[in-house]
């Protein structure tokens, strides 16, 4: 009820109402009216006798005399003012939820979210939509017993604090600071609980990286202590065995001999091996051909690995040189090799392939690790058991192992790493489980200045752009802004998403002028394979260029199932990318 008395008659409620609503409310009842409705209702402002506005809910009965005509509305309304305050209060504090930096998440007492803002969004991966009225122990929890023990804590004593481990859309492992406060009703009874989320995932990989260096630092401090020791117990055996060897002519003994040198060669390169890593590595670099080395492991390969096991060795008879240390070369290609022939008990194909390869801008700002220019990339490939997704991000950690007690110190792979860093290259691990394994080693190379003019024309001749309007829709800043430049100085225009959700509405817009759309598979909000529906429901004949940095990810197999058959593997060179876009856009000639 309004505070004050209105005079009678539709002319006053009429006069009342704010101007801005007249229309909108006198439209509403006309529609009622004329369409035989028995009742209408709306929500407007109204102006009280004061003149002060009260926001009021109206509800009208339609009355009709014996014929069915409509003579007159009665019906009343209410003051609604307080729960519009209400209302524009909850809004205002939500626009304020949803500019934190934290995850908030509010949920009842059965799990079931009830608010979701948008930086538990970016943190997770799902839209408000997709997970308010979800579970949330099953949405995001990897440990269900932690978080009974927080549920229990808090409905106990009001609040719970501590980390947790959770996962993304993507499956992917978080770790975050959670604060779980328990919220009551009016009647002092518990109705919900809010959890605010900070993830802690980068800053625990930090620390883990610094632990580790503590750790590399006292095995070095340790290792250098009792590799002096070592080498004294080692040596005269070794310069013994040789002098035995020299008076010994009887066959078993000379095995005998062997072995025993063998064994002590191998402790003495294990030491090595873990002073290299604890020390960082040095070696004398050489401007070498990697052929030779190859050569060297092909050997070795067809002498001592099981017959089961094929070997292909591909490369160009021009292959660049690279300065480094070929022996440390040798231990990581070695072990690579040796690691392949492991994943492959029941046989398989080995293939070590090696090519030049200039690397440029667009790929370098992809991968951190790299510099544009020329390298030689070597590839050891094998059709063996592959790696589980969540173990690839730890096989270079030092001393992770998945082999059987005494088979590996989980030094081999941490070692190589190691080395080709201080070559100043990288290493590009891509595998997939029942595949297989494919690790590429890249070393920065000298090259020739024959070679470095033809690589110079192949690069003047890349395929231009002819003003056509690309959409990229990718959640690194970074890959957009070296992939936009890119476009524009090859003559593209260019509209940049960061996630699918706004690459669909970007698309709404100005979908008529868009040639083609690059987007990649994983991304939050709306990943690749939803933005692709999206975008076909919109123009079933739009283009897409799919791009991901996991060959085996789901996402891929969901975009060729939507009808996508143009991809670029991250991170993608200049070169890939505009060859791959002209594909698309320039259909092949019938004739």
């Amino acid at each position: 009820r309004l505070p004050q008395r209105i005079e009678p008659g539709i002319e006053s409620w009429y006069n009342r109402i704010h101007p801005e609503d007249k229309e909108r409310v006198t439209t509403g009842i006309h529609n009622a009216i004329d369409s035989g409705e028995k009742e209408w209702c709306d929500e407007y402002r109204f102006f009280r006798k004061d003149g002060s506005s009260a926001y009021v809910l109206d509800r009208g009965y339609i009355i009709h005399d014996d014929e069915g005509s409509p003579v007159r509305m009665i019906g009343g309304m209410t003051d609604q003012s307080e729960r519009k305050r209400n209302e524009d209060k909850l809004r205002e504090q939500a626009a304020l939820l949803d500019k934190a930096q934290d995850a908030i998440i509010v949920r009842d007492l059965g799990h079931k979210i009830l608010y979701w803002n948008r930086s538990a969004e970016r943190l997770y991966g799902w839209a408000s939509g997709e997970a308010v009225g979800q579970s949330e122990k099953e949405l995001i929890y990897k440990d269900t017993n932690e978080y009974h023990t927080a549920m229990e804590t808090t409905l106990t004593r009001g609040e719970w604090t501590g980390e947790m481990e959770h996962r993304n859309r993507d499956n992917l492992e978080l770790i975050v600071e959670s604060r779980w406060t328990l919220v009551r009703n009016e009647k002092d009874e518990p109705d919900s609980i809010l959890t605010i989320n900070t993830d802690l995932t980068a800053r625990k990989k930090l620390e883990q990286q610094f632990l580790r260096a503590q750790r590399l630092e006292s095995i070095g401090t340790l290792a250098g202590g009792i590799a002096h020791d070592l080498n004294n117990v080692l040596a005269p055996i070794m310069m013994s065995i040789g002098i035995l060897k020299l008076n010994e002519t009887d066959e078993k003994r000379l095995r005998l001999l062997s072995s025993i040198e063998s064994s002590a060669q191998r402790g003495a390169d294990m030491v090595n091996q873990v002073l290299s890593f604890a020390r960082g590595v040095e070696g004398c670099r050489v401007s070498m051909n990697p052929m030779y080395v190859v050569r060297d492991i092909q050997k070795i390969i067809n002498d001592t690995f099981p017959k089961n096991i094929g070997f292909k060795l591909t490369a160009p008879k021009d292959l660049w040189l690279v300065n480094a240390d070929p022996t440390q070369i040798q231990q990581v290609l070695m072990n690579l090799c040796v690691n392949a022939r492991d994943a492959m008990e029941g046989g398989g194909e080995l293939t070590l392939s090696l090519e030049n390869a200039v690397l440029d801008e667009v790929y370098s700002g992809m991968n951190p690790d790299s510099n544009p220019g020329p390298y030689v990339v070597i590839t050891v490939e094998d059709t063996g058991t592959g790696i589980p997704r969540e173990l690839r991000e730890r096989i270079f950690d030092p001393f992770f192992t998945t082999k059987e007690v005494g088979k590996g110190t989980g030094l081999g792979l941490a070692t190589g790493l190691l080395i080709v860093k201080a070559h100043n290259g990288f290493i590009n691990l891509y595998s997939e489980v029942g595949k297989g394994s494919r690790f590429n080693v890249y070393l920065p190379a000298t090259a020739t200045p024959e070679s470095a003019a033809k690589v110079a024309r192949e690069q003047t001749q890349l395929p231009q752009g002819n003003d056509e309007l690309i959409l990229i829709a990718d959640d690194e800043e970074g890959i957009r802004i070296v992939t936009e430049k890119t476009l524009e100085r090859f003559g593209y225009r260019v509209l940049v998403a960061r996630n699918g959700a706004e690459a669909v509405a970007l698309y709404a817009q100005h979908g008529k002028e868009v040639a083609a759309v690059l987007l990649d598979m994983a991304m939050p909000v709306m990943d690749g394979p939803a933005t692709i529906i999206a975008l076909k429901a919109m123009n079933p004949k739009v283009r897409i260029i799919g791009s991901s940095g996991q060959a085996s990810s789901g996402g891929v197999a969901k975009a060729v199932g939507a009808g996508v058959n143009h991809f670029v593997p991250k991170p993608y060179t200049a070169e890939t990318l505009l060859t791959t876009l002209r594909k698309l856009l320039d259909p092949p000639d019938e004739s």
